[in-house]
């Protein structure tokens, strides 16, 4: 097949064109930012303690002693039990006062508060209202003995998101990115809206699954929709930076919803709106030209090139994918878009394995860290804004990286950071507090800036004909490290330190089998299975030589210098 990026480039790289769809696509990301951690919200846990009715006629004192105080570490009330109600009512109408200590005052009659029997919350729970109105936690009373639900409910909107990766990448190579990326966003609005009026914890896990669905997989689907329309350097900017900028500011936007909006109903709500403010966006957004391409519909990719030869006010030749209806041999058309495509040949399969091992890795060691983070103590918008605001450097460090230097060397370095930052946390986490605080936000740097080169990485080793499966099955996967994360947190019980060991070994693993992987810098996207590198042990500094039969095809094409080199500014 004739080199696509040959064909388009009389377009140019930044014409009227590009900039229209390099800027709408970035908006179509704010919706999935804006979703991706609504559970920390939604889901959030007041600090609560068993409700006394007010009918219980029991006198201030007893009122304020009702609920034990234990010490863990500091003195607290406890949330999950309070002193038996009828006898407490039995004292306080006897005139018998509480006490602490084992000293009585002759003055008046006291009981001893340790010799009383306690009960659980039979009247159910009082919750703070500091920070939140009510949450999905307060409405359904996920707490004490209910409390596994609050961890499993968002063990739920990971597995839509898995779901979604799963089932979407093969509908978008089959029937356009197009129709999934508004499809997805359209889901974000209608489940986020119906979430709000659940009546009862399954019905809203249900439709909380169904909202997951479409988080990721929107953002994977505007991601290879640009990386496929834009071409050179344009696209390196739009992959490695401003999509990533533009989805963080999507993350922001959503500590300052729930800082106004203290109900969870009315930010569930809020989280439709940026979905229905893209749903116009279809009429001005194209259906990927190279998808078109591959699947043999060159007079509608004609018909949308011509058009945007015409916006840019340049000429276009007089047929544009002339010798791919021609060159396209009959293996090429014969190639499907299934999942089982990235498992075919020895060559796919090793690639496909190494980066599935590679994305749990790398989604498990970040959201590990960014709900660790999210448990600092203070105000939980801040901490959150705090938290999400660091990636804006980790994005940067990955854009530059992506000018110039070697996907796979970038990535391995920028993980290796990261994973040496959370081993050495257990040196300091209760020693050094603001060395651990360094070394968390140096590791989450480091973690952020490999997912982001991880990203233009994986779309550039597969080719668009399996492109938007293969991000989906990656991103599948990246899900299932997710959905881990919040449960690796645990192992603290058997071992203090164990989570932060696990999860920058498994970093450190990530990086090791990455090893195996081709180098894709100045290389232009395959377009089939046949043009994919083949996965070979390289050292990370080491360039690829081309071969014999590389070379001769290098001398015949004329390719314009920025496609040539596809990631130089």
């Amino acid at each position: 097949m004739q080199d696509y990026e040959e064909s388009v480039s009389f377009l140019g790289t930044w014409g009227p064109f590009q900039k229209r769809v390099f800027f709408l696509l970035c908006l179509t990301t704010v919706p999935a930012g804006y979703n991706l951690l609504a559970v920390m919200f939604l889901l959030a846990t007041p600090s609560h303690h068993c409700y006394i009715p007010a009918h219980s006629n029991l006198s201030q004192d007893w009122i304020q002693a009702s609920i034990p105080v234990q010490v863990n570490g500091q003195q607290e009330r406890s949330s999950c039990s309070r002193y038996e109600l009828d006898m407490v009512q039995n004292l306080s109408a006897l005139g018998i006062r509480p006490s602490l200590d084992m000293v009585h005052n002759l003055s008046s009659p006291e009981v001893l508060l340790s010799s009383l029997q306690q009960e659980g919350c039979k009247d159910g729970w009082s919750y703070s209202t500091e920070y939140y109105q009510s949450t999905v936690v307060s409405e359904f009373n996920l707490v004490c003995s209910d409390e596994w639900k609050q961890p499993l409910t968002s063990l739920f909107y990971y597995l839509g998101s898995l779901t979604g990766c799963f089932f979407s990448g093969q509908i978008s190579d089959r029937f356009g990115r197009k129709p999934v990326l508004f499809g997805t966003i359209t889901m974000l609005s209608v489940f986020s809206s119906a979430a709000a009026f659940a009546p009862s914890w399954p019905v809203f896990t249900v439709l909380f699954f169904m909202l997951g669905m479409g988080q990721i997989t929107s953002y994977v689907a505007a991601f290879v929709l640009g990386s496929e329309i834009l071409t050179g350097s344009t696209r390196v900017i739009y992959s490695s930076l401003c999509l990533n900028f533009v989805y963080v500011f999507g993350t922001l936007l959503l500590p300052l919803s729930a800082y106004l909006v203290r109900s969870w109903k009315h930010l569930s709500l809020t989280l439709a709106v940026p979905g229905l403010a893209c749903i116009p966006l279809w009429w001005m957004i194209p259906e990927s030209p190279r998808w078109l391409v591959s699947h043999g519909r060159f007079q509608e990719a004609e018909l949308l090139m011509r058009s945007a030869a015409q916006e840019n006010r340049v000429e276009a030749p007089q047929v544009i994918f002339f010798s791919a209806k021609f060159e396209k041999t009959e293996s090429e058309k014969t190639e499907s878009s299934s999942f089982l495509d990235l498992l075919r040949t020895p060559n796919i399969r090793y690639m496909t394995l190494i980066l599935w091992l590679v994305w749990f890795t790398s989604s498990l060691s970040y959201f590990g860290l960014s709900f660790n983070m999210s448990g600092l103590n203070g105000n939980p918008f801040l901490n959150y804004f705090l938290v999400m605001i660091v990636e804006f450097p980790g994005y940067a460090a990955s854009w530059l990286a992506a000018r110039s230097l070697p996907r796979r060397m970038s990535y391995i370095s920028f993980n290796l950071l990261g994973a040496l930052a959370l081993l050495l946390i257990q040196i300091t986490l209760h020693t050094y507090p603001t060395v651990t605080l360094i070394l968390v936000l140096v590791g989450k740097f480091g973690l952020l800036a490999g997912a982001g080169v991880l990203y233009m990485y994986t779309s550039e080793l597969y080719p668009t004909i399996i492109r938007n499966t293969a991000m989906s099955s990656c991103a599948m996967f990246s899900r299932m490290g997710s959905s881990v994360s919040p449960y690796l947190l645990h192992l603290a019980v058997y071992y203090q330190f164990l989570p932060w060991i696990v999860v920058g070994s498994l970093s450190v693993l990530g990086v090791l089998v990455c090893i195996f992987l081709p180098e894709t810098f100045r290389q232009p996207l395959p377009d089939t299975i046949q043009q994919m590198p083949l996965t070979r042990f390289r050292w990370p500094w080491a360039s690829t030589p081309a071969s014999k039969d590389e070379g001769k095809s290098a001398k015949d094409q004329t390719t314009a210098p920025e496609i040539i080199c596809t990631t130089r500014l």
